[in-house]
């Protein structure tokens, strides 16, 4: 039980916000950040026993003939996820009270921070992939108002609609791949599909339904050529970067392409797919970083380099390779948020993140330069900090492969001098030389916005330095989860001195060489760089003017005010949806055209045809409404004949208050037949005959076929799958649920238009009282 409660929790409390603020004030930030300490303390609980492999599960079920369960489970992968998600989220609100003190809308941020903390605990604990979209959906909803928090700011909402336009247009191609993968492996438990890895491998839509999921994925983890969102995405504050582009929201992606490894991985296509796009992401994202002048921008693009590595680690497949991508992970979320941190700091204190306006900090943010140099230490690579662990692994690993080693060994090599030339320029440029700030009497800022960057950047160390106290066997156990067998190596503080070891400290020189000319390299990469000019934001541009003006075209056509036009539209294009399924089908159904037709069966049926004849023949207004009463009261007359009283009654009302309103309006209405030219009554005709033609076809096709009463199917299932005593309720809520679902949320929309209309209507009136 305690893992829906760990996912519960954030939620709880994020309601609770308001409450909190009010009744706590400034004591209330305590609450906020106790409970991801609480989460932390619950899974270090846990650790021991899913470590040694004994994973925690919890499984409800809701509705078994559409594989819904609630399915928590927490294992070696998602417990490294979890420990992360809740730890820096921790750092992050602590840092957030004092960054955004004043803010008026800083009880919206921590409701919004807990709400996503807890939404990405139930991604990563979610056993079932149902369950895991709908966490993905509420990641990104509440990611999109975290980056768009500035809401007041055109950019905000600018790079909030972009982040969520690219990565829920990959949800949704996710979300047709991961159902497609449920049905072929016969379950949605993401426990089961291990069982049945060989079996959907081999099956035909397997290409299909893993480029869906990839999409996704490769989206929402800023993989090229989706990588352009993310640093757009630093216009929402610094603790929100942090947070969301460190270790959690962009490792979404990461986490399922590793859940899904051993049910997709070891093909051709996944291989190929992973190891392409995520080495161009790590080439693209840390060269660019070095082109940039804002800090800020500087991790953003370096953020997409690391997250680029990860998912090349992951294609590589290879025992070694999973561990060194946990290892990068760890590392990531440690420096990268501790950085993006003291980014922040940096800004709060001088009033700016341009690197050019800024050196020699040091002097006056000592504790603040130790977490940016311990943080860029390790996004380096140098002994004995986790990072360094994560690229000599990453050298392993592509040292081993079978086949393209020199290839994947250059990039990483060349990823890995423009990271250390990036951590140079993150941590010395506003730290080293002069003191330089566009403020006087520059300061440490409180101790609230040190404390987190600084823990941060000891757990970093203590992680290398020390694995055996807990990062080690945790990234193990993580890698074992997406291998399933036991790697060669962990984290270890030294590998001993073979050819991974030159290679990083080929890396580290050429870095070193980076940051020293780095004027001549952001020189050199903005000249290299095109991407403005025909990447893929320039596409993503395109196409969305493209689609807002083709929206524009189709509104002025369909969307034209004239009730005429879109009755014509609906019923012309459900006429030829129909009409074309039955031909592909093979043919109308057969038809029994035998029947028995009483006498005043027959008179009823005169009348209803007569009255819609003269209904399209009348050339007066009065005599198309008298006409359409005949039709109504006619159909009541059938309702009456068939033993239906109830529906003769509502027919009956509806008619006589359709004929009332037609009279109302008459005045108001235009000209009669001012729109009823020759060509458009054919046309009109036309459709109505198709129309008229597909109903009576499908009436007769359902009364010739043989079939048992639906009633009787209500009568025996209402008890033993609904659970009811009463049929007719058990049909309204449970075998026509969705259908009544629908029909509240109509009644739902009408009332809100009503009240707003009643609420226009009063204050039109009190301005014009004033007035």
């Amino acid at each position: 039980m305690v893992l829906p409660l760990l996912v519960a929790s954030g939620f709880v409390l994020a309601l609770l916000v308001p409450l909190a603020r009010r009744w706590l004030g400034r004591y209330a930030i305590a609450v906020f950040v106790a409970l991801p300490v609480v989460l932390v303390v619950l899974l270090v609980s846990l650790a021991g026993g899913v470590i040694e492999g004994a994973a925690v599960r919890w499984e409800v079920e809701w509705i078994r003939q559409l594989h819904l369960s609630l399915a928590f489970s927490l294992d070696g992968l998602s417990l490294l996820f979890a420990l992360l998600i809740s730890g820096v989220g921790a750092s992050v609100i602590l840092y957030a009270e004092r960054y955004l003190h004043g803010h008026p809308e800083i009880g919206r941020f921590h409701a919004l921070t807990l709400a996503f903390m807890a939404s990405m605990l139930g991604l990563v604990l979610a056993d079932n992939l149902l369950l895991l979209l709908v966490f993905w959906g509420l990641t990104g909803v509440t990611s999109y108002l975290l980056i768009g928090f500035e809401h007041t700011v055109g950019s905000s909402r600018l790079s909030a609609q972009q982040a969520l336009i690219v990565t829920a247009s990959g949800e949704l191609a996710m979300l047709a791949g991961l159902v497609l993968l449920g049905f072929a492996a016969g379950t949605f438990t993401l426990s089961g599909l291990g069982m049945a890895g060989e079996a959907i491998r081999d099956d035909l839509p397997y290409t299909l339904f893993v480029v869906l999921i990839l999409l996704g994925a490769l989206a929402k983890s800023a993989q090229f050529p989706f990588h352009f969102w993310l640093p757009n995405a630093m216009a929402a504050p610094t603790p929100v970067s942090a947070y969301l582009h460190s270790a959690t929201m962009v490792t979404a992606g990461v986490y399922l392409l590793a859940r899904l490894t051993p049910v997709l991985g070891g093909t051709e296509l996944w291989t190929v797919v992973l190891t392409v796009s995520g080495g161009l992401t790590m080439l693209i994202g840390n060269v660019l970083a070095l082109r940039q002048h804002d800090l800020k921008l500087v991790l953003a693009y370096s953020t997409v380099g690391a997250l680029g590595t990860m998912v090349l680690l992951i294609g590589l497949g290879s025992d070694t390779a999973f561990v060194a991508a946990m290892a990068l992970l760890l590392a990531h979320a440690l420096y990268k948020a501790g950085l993006f941190l003291v980014t922040g700091s940096v800004d709060h204190v001088t009033g700016t993140r341009e690197l050019d306006r800024v050196s020699g900090l040091v002097r006056v943010m000592p504790v603040t330069a130790a977490a940016a140099v311990l943080g860029a230490l390790s996004m380096a690579g140098i002994p004995p900090l986790i990072g360094f662990a994560a690229k000599e692994l990453g050298l392993k690993s592509s040292l081993a492969m079978e086949s393209s080693s020199l290839i994947v060994t250059g990039a990483l090599v060349v990823a890995g001098a423009a990271t250390v030339g990036v951590a140079a320029i993150a941590s010395l440029g506003p730290f080293s030389g002069g003191l330089r700030t566009p403020r006087e009497g520059g300061h440490e800022p409180h101790p609230t916005m040190w404390l987190g960057p600084l823990a941060l950047g000891v757990v970093g160390l203590l992680a290398g330095l020390l694995p055996a106290l807990g990062s080690g066997p945790l990234v193990v156990a993580a890698a074992d989860a997406i291998g399933g067998g036991s790697p060669g190596y962990g984290v270890e503080p030294w590998y001993g001195v073979e050819l991974a070891l030159a290679l990083s400290v080929l890396s580290i020189a050429a870095g070193a060489i980076v940051f020293w000319r780095r004027l001549d390299a952001r020189a050199g990469v903005r000249r290299l760089d095109m991407g403005h000019r025909i990447g893929p934001e320039r596409a993503y541009v395109s196409l969305e003017r493209g689609m807002l003006q083709a929206a524009r075209r189709l509104t002025t056509l369909l969307q034209n005010g004239r009730l005429r036009i879109y009755l014509l539209v609906v019923v012309a294009t459900l006429a030829t949806l129909v009409w074309s399924s039955l031909l592909w089908a093979g043919g109308v159904p057969p038809i029994d055209l035998s029947w028995d037709l009483y006498p005043w069966e027959a008179i009823v049926a005169v009348l209803i045809a007569g009255g819609a004849l003269a209904a399209v023949t009348s050339r007066s207004r009065l005599g198309a409404v008298t006409a359409l009463g005949l039709v109504g009261y006619g159909i009541a007359l059938v309702y009456v004949l068939f033993s239906a009283p109830d529906l003769a009654i509502a027919q009956i009302l509806v008619e006589t208050l359709t004929v009332l309103l037609f009279v109302l309006v008459f005045y108001h209405m235009p000209r009669f037949g001012a729109d009823t030219a020759r060509g458009s009554r054919l046309r009109d005709g036309a459709i109505a005959i198709s129309a008229g033609l597909l109903v009576t076809v499908f009436v007769l096709a359902a009364t010739s076929s043989p079939s048992d009463p639906i009633s009787e199917f209500f009568l025996a299932s209402s008890q033993p799958l609904a659970k009811g005593q009463n049929v007719v309720n058990a049909i309204i809520v449970d075998f026509r649920s969705l259908d009544t679902l629908a029909e509240v949320a109509v009644l739902a929309i009408a009332g809100f238009g009503v009240y707003a209309l009643l609420k226009l209507r009063a204050r039109r009136r009190g301005e014009e009282d004033r007035a």
